[in-house]
């Protein structure tokens, strides 16, 4: 056991399986006291379990931590809340939550219905709000304030075909970046991580991934995240990610390149004359793997959706 997180009482949904159950461990390991919460469902999001929370809580236990499980569906507000009031109940405090819990619904857009584009959103977007809204509620009232951790992905830039998944992934980074703005006077961290793991998901990406880790480097960086070491650095309103021995920070959005009508107004026609040479774009860097991504599927790796 180290002592990272000594005294803290922290909370991880999706713990159950693959990096969420890292985290929790890992988290265990260096003293926190650890909600471990899991709805169980699969990949798709069905068949609910609350075994694979406790199976989670069992390792810690064995290993000497202290951890207690949640069964519940954080995308309902109930379920947020109930996070947040077991991690009081329990240990008194909540320091930090971590947000991994994550489900996919692959389709092409024009093929995308609304049964396979809300409960992506409602898992990860509003499943991070509903553990943020009730954590931060509590954090900013308490001493120390706390650390909230969103789980993005390198998708936010864009996905041939889970548009539901890269829009929960973006949005979680508003929403992070908005917890930094607005809890920041509170003592209150917001950040992101954007991991490249080998995991249930990882496994139906359809190209090589050319840089990979293991959930447990994840788990190392997210540790760090949580301590008092990064909150005595600052660290809030970032994005990280990390896979295996590569660790990034992304871009602050910002402009690039502007320009100006000079007294007279826009019409279409002076848009098109001057927007393409003074403005131009930014490239799309995913736009360049596309024939990859539709070769891996042509040949069978990925199943035509």
């Amino acid at each position: 056991m180290g002592n990272f997180l000594a005294g803290r009482v922290v909370a991880v949904t999706g713990a159950g399986r693959g990096i969420g159950r890292a985290v929790a461990l890992a988290a265990a390991a260096e003293g926190a006291r650890v909600v471990v919460n899991d709805y169980g469902v699969s990949v798709e999001g069905s068949e609910p379990t609350g075994e694979v929370a406790r199976s989670v809580v069992k390792e810690i236990e064995a290993a000497g931590g202290t951890a207690v499980a949640v069964g519940d569906d954080i995308s309902t507000m109930a379920g947020g809340q109930r996070i947040v009031d077991t991690a009081l109940a329990e240990y008194g405090r909540l320091d930090g939550v971590v947000c991994v819990a994550g489900i996919l619904r692959e389709r092409m857009l024009f093929n995308m219905s609304e049964e396979e584009w809300d409960p992506v959103i409602a898992t990860h977007l509003k499943g991070t709000f509903t553990v943020f809204r009730a954590a931060s509620a509590v954090m900013r009232k308490q001493d120390g304030g706390g650390t909230l951790i969103g789980f993005t992905s390198g998708n936010h830039q864009g996905s041939v075909s889970q548009a539901n998944y890269s829009a929960a992934k973006g949005g979680i980074i508003s929403l992070v970046r908005s917890a930094a703005l607005g809890l920041h006077r509170y003592g209150v961290t917001a950040n992101a991580v954007a991991p490249v793991a080998r995991t249930r998901m990882s496994a139906g990406v359809p190209m090589e991934l050319k840089e990979i880790g293991e959930p447990e480097d994840v788990a190392a960086l997210v540790v760090y995240l949580l301590s008092e070491r990064a909150r005595a650095e600052g660290i809030t309103g970032q994005v990280y990610t990390i896979a295996g021995p590569k660790i990034a920070v992304w871009a602050q959005p910002r402009e690039l390149r502007a320009g100006y009508a000079e007294g007279v107004p826009w019409t279409p026609e002076r848009i098109a004359d001057f927007l393409p040479g003074t403005v131009g774009v930014d490239p799309m860097p995913m736009l360049g793997r596309v024939a990859e991504m539709a070769a891996a599927a042509k040949s069978g790796d990925r199943p035509n959706t």
